[in-house]
């Protein structure tokens, strides 16, 4: 990952932009829209899982290999936490009606107020009847 020294405008609304693109691509599971989101050498971890999804090409293809999850419906309810220079807190509750419902916490680390660098999601399923 290039660690980026100027760090990008990062603003709630260039994070709510980025996130309402993260889920029509998480949607459709179209590859130029999951593109979209990082930069070519970025990163995706999560956990507890061993997920290091390294450079955009791998990046799509982990995200289109997850297709059969959003199968049955899901939804993704989320708030931002902080911002502080290029890195955005987030967090959110991810229920999928055929996996459960999932606590997540993201860090997203941008490269421009379009791209993600660095992105880190701890992911924990929960008990949640709503």
């Amino acid at each position: 990952m290039t660690t980026n020294t100027n760090s990008p405008a990062i603003t709630a609304e260039t994070v709510a932009a980025w996130v309402a693109r993260y889920l029509t691509a998480w949607k459709a599971n179209d590859a130029e829209d999951i593109a979209a989101l990082f930069a070519e050498d970025g990163e995706y971890h999560e956990g507890p899982y061993e997920t290091d999804w390294i450079g955009r090409d791998e990046i799509v293809a982990g995200w289109r290999s997850r297709w059969d999850w959003q199968q049955g419906g899901w939804s993704f309810d989320w708030q931002l936490v902080s911002i502080a220079g290029p890195s955005a807190v987030i967090t959110g509750v991810g229920r999928y009606k055929k996996l459960g419902n999932f606590d997540n916490h993201w860090t997203v680390t941008f490269r421009t107020p379009e791209l993600c660098e660095n992105f880190v999601m701890i992911n924990n399923e929960i008990d949640d009847e709503e």
